[in-house]
C-alpha cells in the first residue's frame, strides 16, 4: 500500500510549489487540461521507490488518500483507478472483480419498494408468465410480498381471459369471472386464492384438449320433431340459445341449457336453408327465394326483401353489410342501414352455377358455387379480384378469415387456400360423401358431410407442408343418422343438424372419464 504514501507526498510537493506560473505550466502541459496532479501522478509514482509504509500509518494515509480522491471530478477518478489497475497483476484484477460483482449485480425490484415505489415493481413483474412468477416468488421475501400485495396471480389471469378465448370461456362457466377486473376497494379473495386457482384452469385446458384428441364428449340431442318435412338446415347458437332453421319453413328457438322449444317463427313459404343472428335481428334466406328479417326478441317480422329469383342459400351480415347469394347464381350486396333500412348496393354476377355460399371481411367477399369455382370480390368496390380453382365438382361450402380460406366440395376432399395468392395449401381427404359444412378457429377444422360424420382436423398441421395427411384428422365423431347440413363450434364444443332432424351437442368440457358419449336424449315436442 506504498502508494497512499507516494500520493500524500506527492501532493504536498504540489502544494509547496504552487505558484501561478508553475500551475500554469503544470495545466498546459497536461492533455485536456486536467489537474495537475493528476496528469504528472503516474510519473511521481514511478520515480518513487516502492517501500511499504508502516502498518501504523497505513490507515491515517488512506484516509488523506481517499479525501484528495474525492475531490476530483468522476471522469478524473475514473482513469486515475484505470491507471491503477492496469499495474496489477491477475491476481489483484481477481480480487477486485469479485469485490465489484455483487455491486453491479443489484437488486432493484428489491429497492424500489424501499423508495416508495411499490407501483413500478408491481408492473414490471407483472409482464412474467406462470412459471417466471412460480420462480420470483422464490428469490426473497421481498418479492413474495410484492408479488402478493400487487395481486399479480390475480392480474395474469384477468390477461389471459381478455387474450385467450378458452380461459374466457372457463371463467364464464365456472363463474370465478365474477372474482376478476375489480379494484382493490372492491371485495376480493386474497392473492393466494388466484395463486391456487391457477394450476386449476390449467388442468381443466389441458383435459378438454386430451377430450378434443380423444373424442371424449357428452352428447346432448334435440329431436325436432318435424311434422311433415323432416331436416334441420341451419343453425346459430350463443350461451343462452339455439336458433335453427326447419326444412318444414320454420324457425325454431331452443333454451340451451333446458333445450327446451321456447319460440316458432313462421312466415317462410319455403323451407329456411341459412341464418344469422345478433343482439337485435334474425335474418333468414328461404327456398321461398325471400330474406326476412325477425325481431329476435318479439319474433316480429321487421323486412322482407324481394330480390333473388330462386332459393336464398346463404347469407353473411356484419357492421351494416350483408351478402346474400342464390341458386339463381347470383350474389347481392346490401346495405343495413337499420333492420327496417335496406337497400340493395350491388349485384355480383359470375359464377354459371347455384352461389351455394358467401363470407366477408372488410377487405374481400368470398363465394363458391356448383361451378367448382371459389371467387373472390374486392368488399369496398364489389370488383372482381380473382378465381380460385382446385375442385373437381361443386363446392357446398367455405368459411374464411384473414388470409385463410377453407372449402367443402362434392368431390368429398376440403381444401386451403391463401386468398391474397390464390394459392392451394392443402387437400385434406377423408369424407366419403359430399361436405356439407365447415368451420374453423385458430387450433381445428370441424367439417360435417353427406356421410352422417363429423370430422376434426389439425389446422396447424394441415398448413404445415412437411405434416403427413395421415396425421391431420383427429377424430372423427359418428352420432347422426343422416346427412350433415350445419354445425358450429366453439373451445368447448360441436352444435351440429341433420337431415335426421336432430341437433346434437357435443359437449368436450363435461365429458365423462373414459367414456366415448354419455347420451342424453331429449325429445320436444
Amino acid at each position: 500500500m506504498y502508494l497512499a504514501k507516494v500520493y500524500v507526498n506527492f501532493r504536498l510537493q504540489l502544494y509547496i510549489h504552487s505558484s501561478t506560473g508553475l500551475k500554469r505550466t503544470l495545466n498546459r502541459d497536461c492533455p485536456g487540461n486536467r489537474p495537475i496532479e493528476f496528469c504528472t501522478l503516474t510519473s511521481f509514482i514511478k520515480a518513487q521507490s516502492p517501500k511499504r509504509p508502516s502498518e501504523g500509518n497505513y490507515e491515517k494515509e488512506k484516509d488523506v488518500c481517499i479525501q484528495l480522491f474525492d475531490q476530483w471530478s468522476e471522469a478524473d477518478q475514473v482513469e486515475f483507478v484505470e491507471h491503477l489497475i492496469s499495474r496489477m497483476c491477475h491476481y489483484q484484477h481477481g480480487h477486485i472483480n469479485s469485490y465489484l460483482k455483487p455491486m453491479l449485480q443489484r437488486d432493484f425490484i428489491t429497492a424500489l419498494p424501499a423508495q416508495g415505489l411499490d407501483h413500478i415493481a408491481e408492473n414490471i413483474l407483472s409482464f412474467l408468465d406462470a412459471r417466471s412468477l412460480c420462480s420470483a416468488e422464490l428469490v426473497c421475501k421481498e418479492w413474495q410480498r410484492v408479488i402478493s400485495e400487487g395481486m399479480l396471480w390475480k392480474k395474469l389471469i384477468e390477461r389471459m381471459v381478455r387474450t385467450d378465448p378458452l380461459w374466457k370461456g372457463l371463467s364464464e362457466r365456472h363463474q370465478w369471472e365474477k372474482y376478476l377486473f375489480k379494484n382493490r376497494t372492491t371485495e376480493v379473495p386474497p392473492n393466494s386464492y388466484y395463486r391456487s386457482l391457477y394450476p386449476k384452469i390449467i388442468q381443466d385446458i389441458e383435459t378438454i384438449e386430451a377430450n378434443w384428441r380423444c373424442g371424449r364428449h357428452n352428447l346432448q340431442r334435440i329431436q325436432c320433431r318435424s311434422e311433415n318435412s323432416k331436416g334441420v338446415y341451419c343453425l346459430q347458437y350463443d350461451d343462452d340459445k339455439i336458433i335453427s332453421g326447419l326444412r318444414d319453413n320454420s324457425i325454431k328457438i331452443w333454451d340451451k341449457q333446458s333445450l327446451e322449444c321456447l319460440k316458432i317463427l313462421t312466415g317462410h313459404t319455403g323451407s329456411v336453408l341459412c341464418l344469422q343472428y345478433d343482439e337485435r335481428v334474425i335474418v333468414t334466406g328461404s327456398s321461398d327465394s325471400t330474406v326476412r328479417v325477425w325481431d329476435v326478441n318479439t319474433g316480429e317480422v321487421l323486412n322482407t326483401l324481394i330480390h333473388h329469383n330462386e332459393a336464398v342459400l346463404h347469407l353473411r351480415f356484419c357492421n351494416g353489410l350483408m351478402v346474400t347469394c342464390s341458386k339463381d347464381r347470383s350474389i347481392a350486396v346490401w346495405d343495413m342501414a337499420s333492420p327496417t333500412d335496406i337497400s340493395l348496393r350491388r349485384v355480383l354476377v359470375g359464377h354459371r352455377a347455384a352461389v351455394n355460399v358467401v363470407d366477408f371481411d372488410d377487405k374481400y367477399i368470398v363465394s363458391a358455387s356448383g361451378d367448382r369455382t371459389i371467387k373472390v370480390w374486392s368488399t369496398s368496390t364489389c370488383e372482381f379480384v380473382r378465381t380460385l380453382n382446385g375442385h373437381k365438382r361443386g363446392i357446398a361450402c367455405l368459411q374464411y378469415r384473414d388470409r385463410l380460406v377453407v372449402s367443402g366440395s362434392s368431390d368429398n376432399t376440403i381444401r386451403l387456400w391463401d386468398i391474397e395468392c390464390g394459392a392451394c395449401l392443402r387437400v385434406l381427404e377423408g369424407h366419403e360423401e359430399l361436405v356439407r359444412c365447415i368451420r374453423f378457429d385458430n387450433k381445428r377444422i370441424v367439417s360435417g358431410a353427406y356421410d352422417g360424420k363429423i370430422k376434426v382436423w389439425d389446422l396447424q398441421a394441415a398448413l404445415d407442408p412437411r405434416a403427413p395427411a395421415s396425421t391431420l384428422c383427429l377424430r372423427t365423431l359418428v352420432e347422426h343418422s343422416g346427412r350433415v347440413f350445419r354445425l358450429q363450434f366453439d373451445e368447448f364444443q360441436i352444435i351440429s343438424s341433420s337431415h335426421d332432424d336432430t341437433i346434437l351437442i357435443w359437449d368436450f368440457l363435461n365429458a365423462g372419464p373414459g367414456l366415448n358419449s354419455t347420451g342424453l336424449f331429449i325429445q320436444t315436442e
